[in-house]
């Protein structure tokens, strides 16, 4: 797939979270050959038809009673569908998970999802998530987007620990992982110990004993994020969170998260954010 990244059309969503059966067949032949980058973050539930699609570049087998993680920064393209689809969603916006500092939960759920973003339920399962999906799009349809945005926090967290007891209780992590996948959910963890002690791509590679070319090659095709966009989600997510919830100086937080001065820091903040670190701080 040599397509520039940066042409790549991205998917977003217009509200925190979004729920739904209307894709079908036409639609998602719109992305058929044609990868496009998701901003927002997706689950998707598989009742009927089978669909065979690339997330970052691994080929996907989704049939009946599939669910399916996608996570922003996902690069993915429908290859075929087959059948008379039935397919539920459920989607959080980029603009959501920004504004309420769960990039931390997004990365745990990647860490979780890594290289495995099909999981295939028990007939039993699946009936049990179709009625939670239509209790949520009844939710959906009866309250005001107000009401859907106090909600959004509360769903996001349920939604997040209940795929994660899915995985967890389907043993996933017994089964052997590929080497790159088990590079890249190394990765992961040590960036969630040491993000707010570097930053360096470099010092994280040599750390796993591999090539700094290597591990970013890895990582882009696993998850479909490069290295630095892995390292500044927590970063930011903490500057955030310590904007929002401590009285600490701007230099304070600029120290604790291993800057070198409060200039360097606030270039970095805008660089992911848009705005200063004082401006986000007067929100």
């Amino acid at each position: 797939m040599e397509t520039n990244e940066k042409e790549l059309p991205k998917i977003d969503l217009p509200e925190d979270w979004v729920i739904g059966t209307d894709i079908n067949k036409d639609l998602l032949s719109l992305y058929a050959h044609y990868p496009v980058r998701l901003k927002c973050e997706m689950f998707v539930m598989c009742l009927a038809g089978e669909v065979e699609a690339m997330v970052n570049l691994n080929e996907i087998q989704v049939r009946p009673n599939d669910v399916i993680t996608l996570m922003p920064g996902t690069i993915f393209q429908i290859n075929e569908v087959r059948g008379d689809l039935k397919i539920y969603f459920l989607g959080f916006s980029s603009g959501f998970i920004e504004r309420s500092g769960q990039s931390r939960s997004m990365l745990d759920a990647i860490f979780l999802t890594l290289g495995r973003p099909v999981i295939p339920l028990k007939s039993e399962g699946a009936l049990m998530m179709e009625k939670y999906l239509q209790m949520l799009i009844g939710m959906y349809e009866q309250f005001n987007e107000k009401i859907r945005q106090e909600i959004a926090p509360n769903l996001y967290a349920d939604v997040h620990t209940g795929i994660s007891i899915i995985y967890k209780s389907r043993h996933y992590d017994k089964i052997s992982l590929s080497k790159s996948e088990l590079i890249c959910r190394s990765f992961m963890q040590l960036v969630t110990q040491h993000y707010n002690q570097t930053r360096n791509v470099s010092w994280y590679a040599q750390k796993l004993g591999i090539t700094h070319t290597h591990l970013c090659a890895v990582v882009k095709q696993i998850t479909g994020k490069t290295c630095i966009d892995v390292i500044a989600s927590m970063v930011i997510m903490d500057a955030k969170s310590q904007l929002k919830s401590t009285n600490l100086t701007i230099q304070a937080i600029s120290d604790s998260l291993n800057f070198a001065n409060i200039s360097f820091f606030g270039k970095y903040f805008k660089r992911y954010v848009g705005i200063s670190p004082l401006e986000y701080r007067k929100l």
